[in-house]
């Protein structure tokens, strides 16, 4: 059987253009993790984040070769990493000051996770490992009309790709909407899909889409 692959599947939604584009996201279930400072800080914050994100993931996606039997399951491929990404009291973001960050990792989940299938996947990784489940959570996110382009390269040029946006908003007639909340409580922030692992990829062929929620005037 073949896998279900969301970025194949989603195009729209994964794999933008390098020139801005009006979105309307549906909602989607995530596993999220806040933390707050430098992701590239080793043994931070944000390692401990993608560790939990990544196992829980992983946990879920595999649960076919146990003994617990997920309603709905089908074969598919994890999606991208995703973060939401904000500075206390700035209204954009200062990549001279990455300490200041605040953020939220997530993973998109498939439909058949449950808060049921996400508590199970929890008790299981406990087992495997020494990690604290309790800052995981499993949310829908149906984050609305957005603009987004895809970034190629450093993370650190992203204020250019930035830019680009903030003037199709402006030509457009939109407003940026960073910082409005969403019924669930959930904030729309700046949102960035990691398409590429920087582990094993080029700093000058990363890519990554960037994302910011507007409303029309």
């Amino acid at each position: 059987m073949e896998k279900l692959d969301y970025k194949k599947e989603c195009k729209d939604i994964y794999l933008p253009k390098a020139k801005p584009m009006l979105i309307n996201v549906p909602s989607m279930k995530y596993i999220m993790v806040r933390g707050k400072g430098n992701p590239n800080s080793e043994n931070g914050n944000y390692q401990e984040a993608l560790q939990l994100l990544y196992g829980l993931s992983f946990t879920i996606k595999m649960s076919k070769m146990g003994e617990n039997k997920i309603d709905g399951y089908f074969e598919y491929v994890i999606p991208p990493l995703e973060g939401l990404w904000w500075q206390e009291d700035m209204q954009g973001i200062d990549y001279a000051h990455k300490e200041k960050f605040e953020w939220i990792s997530m993973i998109r989940q498939p439909e058949f996770v449950t808060e049921e299938v996400f508590k199970w996947a929890c008790q299981e990784l406990k087992k495997k490992k020494e990690i604290d489940v309790s800052k995981a959570e499993l949310k829908e996110f149906k984050e609305g009309l957005c603009v987004q382009m895809m970034h190629i390269g450093s993370y650190d040029n992203e204020p250019k790709t930035i830019e680009t946006i903030e003037e199709y908003i402006k030509n457009q007639n939109l407003t940026n909407d960073i910082g409005a909340k969403l019924p669930n409580g959930i904030i729309r922030r700046h949102h960035e899909i990691y398409l590429s692992d920087p582990r094993k990829t080029a700093t000058e062929r990363l890519k990554t889409v960037i994302r910011i929620p507007v409303v029309k005037k």
